[in-house]
């Protein structure tokens, strides 16, 4: 599972897998027009011609896949990628309003919070590397066989077969110089090496065939030089070793195979004139059939007895042009291809109407100037002096230590805006929105990853938990709405909240659980707080601190408070000694891995 999960986290996981996913359909349709094809030019048609059909379907497949990468654009490169990250709606704080009002410090940027690509698309990437790497080292082993058999257990051939081989080439037209090599290793003349090829003989071959047939054999495999072919086989296997998991892809690389074949067997008899000597050659090798070494060309590659029957003139069932019994395998792909197509997630969703201006307010975000981010009824957002990472924050539901990278002014520039949706929109959707919005206007862009990162663990002291009792009556954890004007609140924040009062902080609440009581200290801190108290009840809370650099989370302390005093030092203790001396409990530093949202590219908006 955690491979499952690191692999989740990349950001070329998801592109990939639907790279794979379209692939389906349209390795499908290149293989029904080239079917097609080959079924409209017939028989009437040269091997050669047909050869080539075969050759550019292939080269449309291998194409098409590098083309669809190209299209669905790079996930740190596009500001689509941010409507491709999955989230969950922002719980509204604990105090009951959805307002947040923490910004993210240059010191505190270290992690953030992901939500993984879509498990369907990780194991389609997980399953394909599977089969690549296995094909891939079938593929390598065969070339490195194929390259050993040029240098183990050969020995040069006869001066006068040289001579032959150099008269036979010339007749081809065939340039480039040829060894010819007598080997222990083949069964059948073939042909190893593109640069530099080689032409290998069974030992027997050069006393135990006649010349005219061995002569034959080696135009073949001359052929094969003059046409590049084992550069071609090569180039297939590469194919076959990425796109395995497409029947069409083995039948069009099939199809080449055989025509291939024939296009050197007319080639041999162009050259010698004697169809029936040739064929006879070919029948001595029907017992020679290796099933190996596909990585080298041999002789007797294809239907050796349709090959001998076309040379004698003879009628043979014509190849089949369909995909016979994979008609079943490409149904199902054709089912996973529908859904690539038609299960990728739709337009996101976006206001109707958004203004965004930049917050003239005098100095850099602080506790001293008004912030938030809020839902009001029917889906409208209004946000007063929000940095982005405040944005981002509430768009994404992540603490403020959890978003990283970007610069500065994404900290220090306050924005005011007013969006309002078509029609009413919950709560979940309206943060849908802003995810959009924010792609749109600030041309967001944000990838996954885990980093190991420090983090606070928080633990009893040693002589146990000093936790008040909650007070009594009904509380509320979160408020899932902003009530509108007029309408009194349902029931009291449970708590956490924050206040500000006097030269420092006051935290409080009537009914509080451990895990948000984590996550409060978590935003102040600009660390991740973990539990492990152990405390699974509720508690009250009142928690007096002072205002210092432990408290990384908070915006910066500047500005007169609550009281007309100005913030600075005071008597207060820190949070770490307040937590030990009033709740019994101890922060103490740990690392662990955390998931972070990385901020590749972001630029300020045009206003409006």
């Amino acid at each position: 599972m955690k491979a499952i999960q690191t692999l989740s986290a990349q950001p070329w996981v998801e592109r990939l897998g639907w790279t794979l996913v379209h692939f389906l359909w349209q390795g499908l349709s290149i293989a029904v027009l080239y079917g097609a094809a080959r079924r409209g030019v017939g028989r009437t048609s040269s091997p050669h011609a047909r050869y080539l059909l075969a050759c550019a379907a292939l080269a449309a497949m291998m194409a098409a896949p590098l083309v669809t990468w190209g299209v669905m654009g790079s996930p740190d490169a596009s500001p689509d990628a941010a409507y491709r990250i999955r989230s969950t709606p922002p719980a509204a704080s604990a105090t009951g309003i959805v307002v947040t009002t923490t910004r993210l410090p240059a010191s505190a940027r270290a992690a953030v919070y992901a939500v993984e690509p879509t498990q369907f698309l990780t194991w389609v990437v997980m399953v394909w590397l599977a089969g690549a790497v296995v094909l891939w080292v079938r593929l390598v082993g065969g070339w490195v066989v194929a390259a050993r058999m040029r240098l183990t257990l050969v020995r040069c051939a006869p001066p006068e077969w040289q001579e032959t081989l150099r008269i036979l080439s010339a007749w081809l037209g065939l340039t480039r110089p040829v060894r010819l090599l007598v080997s222990a290793l083949v069964q059948v003349p073939t042909v190893v090496g593109w640069l530099r090829p080689v032409v290998l003989v069974p030992v027997g071959a050069i006393g135990g065939l006649p010349a005219a047939h061995l002569e034959a054999l080696l135009l073949h495999e001359l052929a094969h030089i003059r046409r590049h072919d084992y550069l071609v086989n090569m180039l297939q296997s590469v194919a076959e070793a990425l796109l395995f998991y497409h029947p069409a892809v083995w039948w069009v690389s099939g199809h080449i195979r055989c025509e291939r074949e024939l296009c050197c067997d007319d080639a041999a008899v162009s050259v010698s004139g004697d169809a029936l000597t040739y064929a006879r050659a070919l029948t001595q090798l029907e017992s020679h059939r290796p099933a190996h070494l596909s990585a080298a060309i041999a002789a007797n590659g294809g239907s050796l007895s349709n090959r001998i029957a076309r040379l004698l003139g003879q009628s043979r069932p014509a190849v089949r042009t369909g995909l016979g019994p994979g008609a079943f395998t490409v149904a199902a792909l054709m089912v996973a291809a529908a859904y690539g197509v038609l299960g990728q997630p739709a337009d996101p969703p976006r206001f109707t109407v958004a203004s965004i201006k930049r917050n003239r307010s005098d100095g850099p975000a602080s506790m001293a100037v008004p912030m938030g981010v809020g839902y009001r009824p029917g889906g409208r957002l209004i946000a007063r002096n929000a940095p982005l990472t405040m944005l981002i924050q509430r768009a994404y539901s992540v603490q403020g230590f959890q978003v990283v990278g970007g610069a500065s002014w994404i900290n220090t520039d306050g924005y005011d805006i007013e969006a309002k949706p078509e029609g009413n929109t919950d709560q979940k959707r309206m943060w849908l929105m802003l995810q959009t919005l924010l792609a749109d206007r600030f041309k967001l862009v944000l990838h996954q990853e885990t980093r190991d990162l420090q983090v606070y663990d928080l633990k009893t002291v040693k002589n146990g938990p000093k936790l008040p009792a909650p007070e009594g009556g009904a509380c509320a954890e979160v408020l899932t709405t902003l009530p509108a004007a007029g309408q009194p609140r349902p029931a009291r924040p449970c708590g956490p909240g924050l206040v500000k009062a006097g030269t420092g902080l006051t935290m409080l609440g009537i009914s509080v659980s451990m895990p948000a009581f984590a996550k409060q200290l978590s935003m102040m801190m600009g660390r991740e707080v973990i539990d492990k108290t152990g405390f699974t009840g509720r508690f009250g809370l009142h928690l007096e601190f002072a205002i210092d650099d432990a408290l990384a989370g908070l915006p910066d302390p500047v500005g007169p408070d609550v009281s007309g005093q100005a913030a600075g030092s005071s008597a207060r203790p820190s949070i770490r000694t307040a937590l030990q001396e009033q709740l019994g409990l101890r922060l103490e530093v740990s690392k662990g891995p955390v998931e972070v949202f990385v901020i590749d590219h972001v630029e300020r908006p045009t206003e409006n």
